[in-house]
């Protein structure tokens, strides 16, 4: 199983971007996808987490701002930031707990990360 992220770059403050990553290999369900980031000297943090069913939960400092999304046709969650600030400037990486076998465990991976550069 892989996870493969893409849709960073460089973006001025309240710009906007959309992250993408796709989960591709041998997979029998995806649960719960979600992404995280991580800044320069700090702990990676969730950002925000949508359930197999469409449930969602956001860190409170993207709340109102990010949008995330899943097709699950397509084996893909989507992270669409709107308003973007400096603060939010980080590696963003995408994370799915997946079960690639009937009745076996679910485990979680995680993409490469990708980065997201918000300044003037």
């Amino acid at each position: 199983v892989q996870l493969q992220a893409s849709g960073g770059g460089l973006v001025q403050p309240g710009g906007s971007l959309r992250l993408s990553c796709a989960a591709s290999g041998s997979m029998f369900s995806i649960n719960a996808m979600g992404w995280y980031r991580q800044a320069p000297g700090k702990e990676r943090e969730l950002v925000a987490a949508i359930g197999s069913g469409g449930s969602t939960n956001y860190a409170d400092s993207v709340k109102g701002r990010f949008s995330i999304s899943r097709d699950n046709a397509k084996n893909t969650v989507y992270l669409q930031m709107n308003s973007l600030k400096p603060e939010d400037t980080a590696v963003y990486y995408c994370n799915a707990w997946i079960r690639t076998v009937i009745l076996g465990p679910v485990r979680d991976y995680w993409g490469q990360g990708t980065q997201v550069t918000v300044s003037s």
